[in-house]
This record gives structure tokens, sequence and C-alpha cells, in this order.
């Protein structure tokens, strides 16, 4: 017996769905709850789609044109049961929908801090034309489009911008926000399972935003610290001038490393965007 050709489509793209590094496949806590979420909400939302799917259907057989029992009553206008059923299963379908929307949009405020025995690693991240800066403030390293993080430990974002908005999201791994110039934005994340997973930009950003990604290496505690000490061991510094000549647009980079990183590198960036930092006084 042959499969229909549509249902052998409908198979594969939520096969496809299941299995690829996106939003349906998370492997950290933002990412399953925010997949808890759409399953709950489509399984809600359901309860309107699939009754009126199976209305159409009745209704067109009942009253076609063959059918001698049908009644056709063009006076009728109200009936009061009716009425309550078509208007409260939509009521309570939003009552239910937006009950999840407020309860989900405190649990998963990107400011709330991830509860842990570990304390948090502290990335900030800039957006620039056309990659992604990640400084470990607490470590004094840098890099650039590959973010390393070790599992279970909370990731504390702050990120900014150093020309146009742009866009931070890690589909696997939960929330995308927003990076402006001028501001700093909040996001917590945490990766569960080793692996690399992709990052990307969300946010149209000129010529080179279809090449703006970066990975996330999720590796153990112990190949994190033997990662610090690599980093640290091939050198290389970013200051205000080498942070100048970063800044420069340019596309298709490939993953790089800073063994020391000015202090307060991120601040500077922050109160003059699109502009070089000056040296920081220590």
């Amino acid at each position: 017996m042959r499969m229909p050709i549509k249902t052998c489509a409908v198979l594969v793209l939520f096969e496809t769905a299941c299995t690829s590094s996106g939003v349906l496949d998370p492997h950290g806590p933002i990412g399953g709850a925010e997949r808890s979420i759409l399953f709950d909400a489509t399984v809600i939302m359901l309860a309107v789609v699939v009754p009126v799917i199976l209305a159409t259907g009745l209704f067109a057989w009942w009253f076609r044109a063959g059918n001698r029992k049908a009644r056709r009553r063009p006076d009728w206008s109200y009936a009061g049961r009716i009425e309550f059923v078509v208007w409260a299963i939509p009521a309570l379908v939003v009552l239910f929908l937006g009950g999840i929307g407020w309860i989900s949009s405190h649990d998963l405020d990107p400011r709330t801090r991830l509860p842990s025995s570990s304390s948090p690693i502290e990335v900030e991240v800039v957006s620039l034309d056309w990659k992604w800066l990640f400084i470990y403030p607490g470590l004094r390293i840098a890099s650039v489009n590959r973010l390393v993080a070790p599992v279970g430990t909370p990731l504390h974002f702050r990120l900014t911008s150093a020309g146009v908005m742009n866009s931070f999201f890690i589909p696997q791994l939960g929330s995308q926000i927003y990076t402006m110039a001028g501001m700093a934005t909040e996001l917590n994340l945490q990766a569960d399972d080793q692996g690399t997973y992709p990052g990307l930009s969300a946010q149209f950003s000129g010529d080179g935003f279809s090449d703006m990604r970066f990975e996330v290496a999720a590796i153990s505690p112990q190949a994190f610290a033997q990662w610090i000490d690599a980093t640290r061991a091939h050198g290389g510094s970013l200051g205000p001038e080498e942070y100048a000549e970063l800044a420069r647009p340019s596309q298709k980079n490939e993953p790089r490393t800073f063994a020391v990183v000015s202090p307060k590198l991120f601040e500077a960036i922050l109160a003059s965007p699109g502009a070089a930092p000056r040296e920081n006084p220590k």
C-alpha cells in the first residue's frame, strides 16, 4: 500500500522539525520550557481548530442537495445554547492562552537568573558588522564567532551593538534578544548537553547578514578550563586599537580568540557605539 505524496511530505517536514537543530530540539532549560509552551498553545488552539474542521465537513454533508431530512429555516436567527457554545469555547481558548503567556512571560524573563549551584559565567556580547564578539570579563579573554561554555553552568549575557540593531539567537538553547547601540540587554541561558549548537543573527543588518553566524561549543568543565589555558597560551590582545580594526565591516569571519582584553572594554563600547573606545585608565 503506497502512502499519498502529500502525507509523505507532511511526515518528512514533521520529522525534520523534530530532529533538526532548531527550537523543537532544545538542549537547555529555557529552550525546553519554550518548546513546552509551543506544544501547549498548539493543543489548546486545536480545541477550536479541530471542531471547526469537523463541523465544516458535517454541515456540508448534512445540508447536501440530496438530503431530504435537512430542514431549511431562513427565518431562524438565534439559539441560546448554540450561541453559548460558539462563544464559550473561543473565550476559554483565549483565557488559557492568556494565562500561559502571562505566567511564561514572568518565568522566562530574559533577566531572570537560572537556579543553579554553580556561579554563572559572565559573557559580554557585541554585535559587529558582520560578526559576534564574546568577552569573558571575569577571565579577561575574548573570542569572535565562537562561544565556549561548560555544560550545566548558567550563562549571564550582557549584550549591545556597535552599530545597527541586531538579534542574538541560539535556537536550541532559548530566547532571542535584540542588541542595540548605546543599550545593554540581558539574557540567561544554559546548555545541559555537550555538543555544538548554531547561533545566528535573526535581524537583517546589511550585506553580510546571511553569514553573521557563530557556534556554541558546550563542553565539560574540565575541557572548558583547558580551553581557557589554550586561549591564553595562543596570545593576542584586544585593546582599543585592535578593537577598531576588528569593528571594521567584514564578512565570513573565521573564529579567533584573544588572550588579553582591555578592562571595561564593553562599557567603553556601550558608551560610544560605532567609535573606537579610548584606553581605560587603570
